[in-house]
């Protein structure tokens, strides 16, 4: 009997009023029948809900504000054949962007964000060795507005981040993503219109870097530029293809220092980068897999002649670090500064040696 009537209580519909107070208490739950809290919704769980409605409502004021602030100081980039991306950076009519953008041209067709008219630019000077470039407008339009950029040393993983420019020539375009990582070491490709830089303290980011993004701005929250979107990673395994959601910036502190040199000096004077002074080439081992560095020149003067470098020399280690590519050489080197020590081992003849150097400047 007790099995029997469980069976009809389990059948029976519910009271409208039950029904209508479940639905009212959605947000917090519904208490069963007799339960204190059954005809009442959880004050608590109200307060949350409505906290984080405001939460959601403020973080896209925040979106919204800085996208306002920054995007008139984003342009679009006719550059020969290449379209590219830039930032205002004085009210001179100074553009910072890529140097890859800019490529061999040397007179370009600017597009700022509140007007589609073309205005004419030239070449002030380009670093490649960095990957950045400064051209300057003929004319300063009215609406042009300066982007302000913010200190690197306050870059934070998880930081949310919105990459501005002009992907796929759609001007005017804005991605969301975080900050992934910071102090990366990126090397570009030579080829396919790359300079061929290895890049220092590069900002890694989620928001989509796409052709057309390169030498926009990386904007954080508070509406400061905190990175030049430089290029995306890719994936070889998959034919070269574009690893979603890995791309890198260059910091704004490098930015400021590039830029602030060329608009004064004409070009880059101190590039706080330190060089070996040599050319040289990969070389394959005996199971034709890369194996070190030879040296093609060692200029008179340079850091590596002065050491005892000399041409047909293989690098093998800096620091004890392995070195099998000139890329690989490139990356140890790009964390160093002009006049620091390092320890460079090499082959000559089939003997190993190791020497001290003090590197030079790029």
């Amino acid at each position: 009997m007790d099995v029997s009537l469980h069976r009809r209580r389990a059948r029976r519909p519910l009271l409208p009023l039950t029904a209508a107070i479940c639905a009212a208490a959605l947000a917090g739950g519904c208490a069963g029948p007799g339960t204190p809290g059954s005809r009442m919704s959880n004050p608590d769980t109200t307060t949350q809900a409505a906290a984080m409605r405001r939460a959601g409502n403020d973080l896209q004021t925040a979106y919204e504000t800085a996208i306002r602030n920054v995007l008139p100081s984003v342009v679009q980039i006719q550059a020969g054949n290449n379209l590219g991306s830039g930032v205002a950076y004085d009210g001179q009519g100074h553009i910072v962007t890529n140097a890859h953008v800019v490529g061999k041209q040397r007179t370009f067709s600017v597009t700022v964000a509140n007007s589609e008219q073309l205005l004419g630019a030239k070449l002030v000077s380009s670093f490649p060795q960095q990957d950045l470039a400064v051209i300057k407008l003929d004319k300063v339009p009215a609406g042009l507005k300066a982007a302000k950029f913010g200190e690197t040393s306050a870059v934070a993983v998880g930081q949310i981040v919105l990459a501005m420019g002009s992907p796929l020539g759609l001007s005017g375009s804005v991605t969301q993503g975080i900050v992934s990582a910071v102090g990366r070491t990126v090397s570009e490709a030579s080829s396919g219109g790359g300079t061929g830089a290895t890049i220092a303290n590069m900002v890694q980011t989620s928001a989509a870097i796409n052709p057309g993004n390169s030498g926009g701005a990386l904007v954080n929250l508070n509406s400061e530029v905190i990175g030049i979107p430089t290029l995306a990673a890719t994936d070889q395994q998959l034919g070269n293809s574009a690893a979603p959601g890995i791309g890198f910036a260059i910091p704004a502190s490098m930015v400021k220092t590039v830029a602030d040199q060329i608009i004064k000096n004409g070009r880059v004077i101190d590039s706080g980068r330190a060089a070996l002074g040599i050319s040289g080439r990969t070389v394959l081992g005996p199971d034709f897999q890369p194996a070190g560095v030879a040296v093609v020149t060692a200029p008179r003067g340079g850091a590596a002649a002065k050491a005892g470098i000399e041409p047909g020399d293989i690098i093998t280690k800096i620091d004890g670090a392995p070195v099998t590519t000139i890329t690989s050489l490139s990356e140890e080197l790009a964390s160093d500064k002009p006049g620091q020590k390092i320890k460079v081992t090499f082959t000559r003849g089939g003997a190993t040696k190791t020497v001290e150097v003090t590197l030079g400047e790029m």
